[in-house]
């Protein structure tokens, strides 16, 4: 598995070297491709912070899948509908145990047989059958308008489901006079250890991330609940609606979020690698830049680039540039500066230490000016001081 990372090192030739998501941190709350999507965002340059929201448990002893199984078996549907390959595999896996297997393949090989997707395409040939239609955008909506469009009144619809809801689409399938029979595969439950979870819950209320991948809906209900759980839920809504970019595979995974009023971004292929490739775009987007004594000065999530050159800075350093970068140009008194300060007390002290940190960080130290008895300030380019003196 991969290291997990708050703070990570950067090494020089990343400095130089570095990927569009370096100075950035993402959580994944991802339980199963967690480490895929993780190694996909490294190699862009992000720190990964991994705490898996959920867990997901087989049902092969469940009474709720093997009765379904055999409803099946005994009253043949007219129209399967797979929608994820783990999920399948695990169904035929789950009545193999049972001595159901020959039994379901046999059941399954003569009815209308609809695969959401190449990968579970795959399990479905490799269970030696074969599908009917396949959508090219992997949407279950483009499902579902299939269906309807074919009609379904009368008809028995078997639907695999994989743990998490599938608003919509099973109520449109009954509103259309359909028989529907679900198939609940595996089911979500809490974290065992959820030590990770808090870990990345008190990250993205502190801004200590930059974003927050989800790839399934009942990750992102479950965040959101365990921050309620805390007495943190309305700090982590009003984190996700400023400062950190909730990211959601597609907009089934979005519905939690949205009905706590949360814009999210999806990419347009409901995929790891677009997800990523959004970020790439997302978050550089975000990042504030600056024209600050003569250099192009990019305020990222752990790390600043200057004149493109990744500079890593420690936070208590970030914090203070970001306050300095509010008001770019303006002196901000080192009382607001304290302030700024994570745990730092009543000592203007620890303002000087930091800035002497920040100074030796960033690696130009004429880009934060001292105003002798009155605090700090960017030195903003005398050009950009009109476009920034209104504040």
């Amino acid at each position: 598995m991969y290291e997990e990372q708050q703070q990570p090192a950067i090494s020089p030739q990343a400095a130089v070297e570095h990927g569009p998501l370096a100075g950035f941190t993402v959580g994944v709350t991802a339980a199963r491709r967690a480490e895929e999507l993780g190694v996909l965002l490294q190699r862009r340059g992000a720190a990964v912070l991994h705490a898996p929201a959920l867990r997901i448990v087989p049902l092969a002893d469940d009474g709720e899948l093997l009765a379904a199984t055999k409803d099946l078996i005994d009253q043949a549907p007219d129209v399967v509908v797979a929608t994820t390959a783990i999920g399948f595999r695990g169904w035929v896996e789950a009545a193999d145990g049972w001595g159901l297997g020959e039994q379901l393949l046999a059941r399954l090989d003569g009815v209308e047989l609809l695969a959401r997707g190449p990968k579970v395409k795959g399990a479905v040939r490799a269970a030696g059958l074969t599908e009917e239609w396949s959508p090219s955008s992997e949407s279950m909506a483009e499902v579902l308008d299939r269906l309807l469009e074919e009609g379904v009144d009368g008809r028995r619809v078997a639907v695999q489901l994989h743990g998490e809801p599938l608003p919509g689409f099973v109520e449109s399938l009954r509103a259309a006079g359909a028989e529907v029979v679900g198939v609940p595969v595996y089911r979500w439950m809490p974290p065992e250890d959820i030590a990770p979870l808090d870990r990345l819950l008190d990250a993205a209320v502190t801004r200590g991330l930059d974003a927050i991948t989800f790839t399934s809906a009942p990750a992102a209900a479950s965040l959101l609940s365990r921050a309620e759980e805390r007495g943190l839920l309305s700090e982590l809504l009003t984190a996700l609606h400023h400062d950190v970019l909730p990211a959601c595979v597609g907009p089934v995974t979005a519905l939690p979020l949205q009905a706590r009023g949360v814009d999210t971004v999806q990419p347009e292929r409901f995929r790891l690698g677009p997800l990523v490739q959004l970020l790439c775009r997302e978050l550089p987007g975000r990042a504030r830049a600056l024209p600050v004594a003569g250099h192009r000065v990019e305020i990222r999530g752990h790390a600043v680039l200057v004149d493109g050159c990744l500079k890593p800075v420690p936070p208590a350093g970030m914090s203070l540039l970001r306050a300095l970068s509010r008001r770019p140009g303006w002196v901000v008194p080192r009382a607001d500066l304290l302030r700024a300060l994570p745990g730092a007390g009543r000592d203007e002290h620890a303002v000087e230490t930091a800035m002497a940190r920040l100074r030796t960080a960033l690696g130009a130290p004429k880009l934060i000016q001292t105003v002798v008895k009155r605090g700090y300030r960017l030195a903003l380019d005398p050009a950009a001081d009109a476009k920034y003196s209104v504040g």
